[in-house]
């Protein structure tokens, strides 16, 4: 008998015992063993399709000596390197397995029961899961034009605001805002109220009034910038990601992040990576050509997409997308769903080479034409 009820419901803490768990996309390797195939295609997770620089494999390679040794704790060497990067002072930099890992330290030093989480409707989903998990209140503000409605969220702003959050671009939708309207925002958010800004995209982004939200720091002390690893720099699999933040907020954040949280292996490659600027420049401009051939087929096929400025599109498929993700597992090709976003019509879709884009287009048109 398969037991449907956890036994343990009860006894967990109020904000966890109505998440859901994070369901990641399907693995290539599970896929290609149900269809018997070895050249699946996987354009769900906003990877880097070139992979990552040939000199943080070479880090990692190195750091294979040292793999029976704790990491260093404090991440001294990648702190440095940061700290060159945005020209700041390490004590500004919180370290993380992953942004991801640094947004739910957010939450953990800023939210508790009784305070408000803000954030807008198709907003990156670790914001709701954190702020739940530690018993916030969540305020979800209504989407504009799939992007945040900026006005709406300030009038949203109350006594029991304490974390505003605002990924830019944000995640599954591509949208952005200009330097103007987030930092008038900022700045007309209370000093008490914590402001995120998560700029996992930032380095695919070419538009000439995006805001690098890193250079406000100093007038804000209530922002905190967010960035990662994981989509330019090809690293995901190592998870690293980072925060910037005033002294006193990096303070805090050290206080819940748990000890050795990035591995050694990490550490070595993302200060490798750092280094190799001309490998942004090319997963960039490979991303541009590959943008533009996805959304002129998507226009092509009559399909209404959300304009994005990231390293994935999110299409309108006109019907339920779960069933044409099924028709596209069939064909090897793996993309992601959005409907737990709130999108149940849309599939977000990762830049890829050229000859991926070309694969999952054309298996995209003969889903659709059945």
């Amino acid at each position: 008998m398969i037991e449907t009820a956890n036994r343990f419901l009860q006894i967990a803490v109020p904000g966890v015992t109505n998440l859901k768990p994070y369901v990641p996309g399907k693995p290539i390797s599970e896929l290609e063993r149900e269809l018997g195939i070895t050249d699946s295609v996987k354009l769900a997770s906003n990877e880097n399709p070139l992979g990552c620089s040939e000199r943080a494999k070479a880090a990692i390679r190195a750091e294979l000596a040292h793999v029976g040794l704790y990491p260093d704790g404090g991440g001294v060497e990648l702190h440095a390197a940061l700290a060159a990067k945005h020209g700041i002072a390490p004590n500004r930099i919180t370290l993380g397995n992953g942004s991801n890992d640094v947004l739910d330290m957010v939450a953990r030093v800023f939210l508790a029961p009784g305070y408000e989480s803000l954030f807008s409707q198709y907003a990156f989903a670790v914001y709701p899961i954190s702020s739940q998990a530690v018993g916030a209140t969540l305020n979800i503000v209504p989407a504009k034009d799939y992007g945040h409605d900026l006005e709406e969220m300030l009038n949203r702003v109350g006594e029991k605001t304490r974390v505003v959050w605002i990924a830019n671009p944000n995640n599954p939708t591509g949208t952005w805002l200009n330097g103007e309207e987030l930092e008038g925002f900022i700045a007309a958010v209370p000093a008490n109220v914590i402001v995120v800004v998560d700029e996992a995209y930032i380095e695919y982004v070419d538009e000439p009034d995006y805001p690098d939200a890193s250079q406000w720091l100093d007038k804000y002390p209530n922002l905190i910038v967010t960035r990662t690893f994981s989509k330019s720099y090809g690293l995901a699999s190592l998870r690293v990601g980072y925060g910037l933040a005033h002294a006193d907020i990096t303070d805090l954040l050290n206080r819940v992040r748990q000890p050795f949280n990035v591995n050694s292996m990490a550490l070595a490659a993302a200060r490798a990576a750092l280094e190799d600027q001309e490998f942004i420049r090319r997963s960039v401009e490979l991303n541009r050509v590959g943008m533009r051939q996805m959304t002129e087929s998507f226009t092509a096929m009559g399909l209404d997409y959300i304009p994005s400025v990231g390293n994935f599109v999110t299409v309108d498929v006109g019907r339920p997308a779960a069933e044409v993700d099924q028709g596209l597992l069939r064909t090897g090709c793996i993309t992601r769903p959005v409907a737990n976003y709130g999108l149940p019509n849309h599939l977000r879709i990762t830049i890829g080479t050229e000859s991926e884009n070309s694969r999952v287009l054309a298996a995209l048109k003969q889903v659709l034409a059945v």
